[in-house]
């Protein structure tokens, strides 16, 4: 059974469109009165002018209610395509909202709950489990009031009709009860599973799309194909035991009515023949047992659709429950604009428990310096450059900029502020120019002044559409070295106090390389710059050299001080230079 959390959340998505629903159940409420009234018409004209030859009179003839049964069709047809609009309409008007709350809630996730989480689960949730819940916005939903409705109309005529054909007629109900609740715990609990490998699907198209290049390099297909079978195989054989229950479902619940109509007319001919029991009474009853196990067929039709819409719910509350969790970007100091001044004060941090990444650190960074942090692979360096961006929460110490502990700093504000060049360069689709402004109020002029003190002016400026050149997925048809030079382009053009380069220059050559130097010299003057680098030549000019090990400071000082320490520094110099 869903969550009541779930039932009670989703019904407040219907809030904002309780006119348009209401105007579609009194839609349904009529379609119902004409659905009801068509066997009773019917009723009429076999016993009172068919078989009893009563005379007719006005509105009571034949024709008369030949007329109202057409109006009936009429009236039932008009009505059920305003409600199907109608509720069209509000269902995908909540569908819109409710995805864009998923994508939304996605986006204010911290990373450190984000690095749990496969990207494909994540677009199961934002896009498979959304659309599993149309349905029930756009159909289902109002056709379970219409089903009330007409059921509790069908009961009601029914017992006024002939108690006792009544009661034979709902002797089935207990078991139709027992049957749906059988199939409910399987079906669902399969559907879990379902929802579960739809993700690993997902998951395994985007993370092999991305990599395909490597796979390709290293002629991983037939691996590739292999491993995509095994996931693509559980999801056959679970979606083969939904549809095995629901071809079960259907054809149990349609024996159940064939019988009790068959019940029903065994018993409804010994009464017309003993002469208690009218023909049309009988005609009417067997015509309204078809209308009450409609929607019933209906259930078992769409049990599925409705199981798979229970889980989804779940799954996307589950999702959106982690609301503790989510970055608050407005609560804090409200700053403009930072001085640039960097202090870490014994910081210890970890990603997992006290697997310490961080072991009591501590330097100080005065606003405009450049600071470089070099290291083995593990040392801590990019977890630091993580840490100043809060990305993550640390579990001991402080970290202070402009001497505020940056926890009290507005999110937002502080972000704003600090410029990360990644070694792994990520582009939009779009244009350059889009890449660079991130849709950002930035002038023409400040876009051309980054471009030109990243150099990267020179290759756009051989493109044919220049700075409106098309980019394709993560920039694909640009080399790496120019991937670099638009994200350092992208990071001046929003004028940071505080620059990051975090293995920056490890995909550019060696001219280009010259030219980035001559450009963060330029740029650096009124900005602290903080350098990630195993290239030690491009550290060299550096006002701070600060050395990691095993997540450690062991070293600190400029390039000469450092050298003549005969140390660590020396050692990976040497190492590198000899």
């Amino acid at each position: 059974m869903m969550k009541k959390n779930s039932i009670i959340r989703l019904l407040k998505f219907t809030i904002p469109y309780l006119k348009i629903i209401i105007v579609a159940a009194i839609c349904v409420l009529l379609v119902n009165t004409a659905q009801l009234a068509k066997p009773y018409i019917l009723k009429i004209v076999i016993d009172d002018f068919l078989i009893n030859g009563r005379p007719e009179s006005g509105l009571y003839s034949i024709t008369a209610m030949g007329i109202f049964y057409m109006l009936a069709v009429a009236l039932g047809a008009l009505l059920t395509f305003g409600q199907v609009n109608l509720m069209n309409y509000a269902g995908q008007q909540i569908i819109s909202k409710l995805r864009k709350k998923v994508f939304t809630h996605i986006q204010y996730l911290p990373l450190s709950y984000l690095d749990k989480f496969s990207t494909g689960r994540l677009i199961t949730r934002a896009t498979n489990d959304v659309e599993a819940l149309n349905e029930v916005f756009t159909d289902i939903l109002i056709n379970l009031f219409r089903d009330v409705f007409l059921l509790t109309g069908i009961i009601f005529v029914m017992f006024r009709m002939n108690v006792g054909l009544a009661a034979i007629s709902f002797v089935a109900i207990p078991f139709i009860f027992l049957i749906t609740n059988f199939f409910k715990n399987k079906i669902k609990e399969n559907f879990k599973t379902m929802k579960s490998l739809i993700g690993q699907i997902n998951g395994f198209f985007a993370e092999n799309i991305s990599g395909m290049k490597l796979v390709q390099i290293f002629n991983r297909e037939l691996e590739k194909q292999k491993e995509f079978k095994l996931l693509n195989d559980k999801y056959f054989k679970s979606t083969m035991f939904q549809v095995q229950m629901n071809s079960l479902l259907r054809p149990i619940i349609e024996i159940l009515q064939t019988l009790t109509v068959a019940t029903l007319v065994w018993y409804g001919m010994g009464k017309i023949i003993g002469g208690t029991l009218e023909l049309g009474v009988l005609y009417a009853f067997t015509t309204y047992i078809k209308q009450f196990f409609e929607p019933i067929n209906d259930l078992a039709e769409n049990y599925n659709t409705i199981q798979s819409a229970i889980v989804s719910a779940d799954r996307i509350f589950e999702l959106l429950d982690q609301e503790e969790l989510l970055e608050d970007l407005d609560t804090g100091i409200a700053i403009q604009r930072l001085k640039g001044d960097i202090e870490f004060k014994d910081v210890w941090f970890a990603y997992n428990e006290e697997n310490w990444i961080l072991k009591g650190v501590s330097f100080v960074i005065a606003a405009g310096e450049t600071a470089a942090f070099v290291g083995a692979t593990g040392a801590g360096k990019t977890t630091i450059i993580s840490l100043i961006s809060r990305f993550y929460k640390i579990q001991k110490g402080k970290i202070l900029i402009d001497g505020i502990d940056i926890n009290d700093y507005r999110l937002w504000h502080l972000r704003k502020n600090v410029a990360v060049v990644l070694q792994d360069v990520f582009l939009f689709s779009g244009d350059i120019r889009r890449n660079i402004a991130l849709n950002d109020e930035i002038s023409e002029l400040q876009v051309n002044e980054a471009l030109e003190l990243s150099c990267a002016n020179e290759f756009i400026d051989e493109l044919p559409g220049g700075m409106l050149e098309p980019v394709r997925e993560r920039g694909s048809t640009f080399s790496a070295g120019q991937r670099q030079l638009l994200s350092f382009a992208r990071a001046i053009a929003h004028d940071p106090v505080i620059l990051v380069l975090d293995e920056a220059t490890s995909n550019i050559d060696t001219n280009t390389e010259l030219l980035i130097q001559q450009s963060i010299e330029n740029i650096s003057a009124n900005r602290t710059t903080l350098i990630i680098a195993h290239r030690l030549s491009t550290i060299r000019n550096a006002d701070k050299i600060i050395l990691l090990r095993k997540g450690k400071l062991v070293e600190m000082g400029n390039h000469d001080e450092l050298l003549q320490k005969d140390g660590y520094y020396k050692e990976l110099y040497q190492a590198q230079y000899a």
